[in-house]
């Protein structure tokens, strides 16, 4: 009889112990998929929303960058009436360089490519100015330095400042 209220007890708490899984299992288990459910409930394109916006900002910030430093742009707003043709220089100079400095944190939502294309512009647009005074008398005006940069930009096939607006504008088609 000893064996028979064994098995008898053993049954019981065995039965019990599965009441009591089965509630626990209930109760934690339906706790912890609703907080899966709240961990899981934004879309994994939502997270990437702030970025995207984050990368197109940068991009229309490198095309008004890029538009601002294109030599008629840039000349045209910068013009003032008797210019020295040294100080134009200076300031179309200092003006495409905070320009840059203002813009360089945008790097980091560009490809690689496409920032080196831009920062590559604007040196090479610096490069074009400061040439087109060493091919001017001391004496010249800011016009004369206006006409002969313009002069050089309408002798080249493809103007470099819209093939870098084109490239940023395929980027931005790319982040779609």
């Amino acid at each position: 009889m000893d064996l028979s209220k064994y098995f008898l007890y053993a049954s019981s708490l065995t039965t019990a112990g599965v009441i009591v899984a089965v509630v626990v299992y209930y109760l934690f288990g339906r706790q912890l998929q609703t907080t899966k459910t709240i961990d899981n409930a934004t879309p994994p394109d939502e997270d990437k929303t702030p970025l995207l916006q984050l990368r197109l900002q940068a991009h229309e910030r490198m095309i008004i960058f890029v538009d601002r430093i294109n030599p008629a742009n840039l000349l045209l707003r910068l013009h003032q009436q008797g210019i020295e043709i040294s100080a134009l220089q200076l300031m179309a100079v200092n003006e495409i360089k905070t320009e840059f400095q203002h813009n360089i944190t945008q790097q980091l939502y560009l490809e690689a490519g496409t920032w080196n294309v831009i920062r590559k512009l604007k040196d090479d647009t610096i490069a074009m100015v400061n040439n087109a005074v060493k091919n001017l008398p001391v004496d010249a005006s800011g016009v004369e330095l206006s006409k002969k940069v313009l002069h050089y930009m309408s002798e080249i096939d493809e103007n470099p400042y819209e093939l870098t607006i084109g490239l940023i504008k395929q980027d931005i088609h790319q982040l779609f």
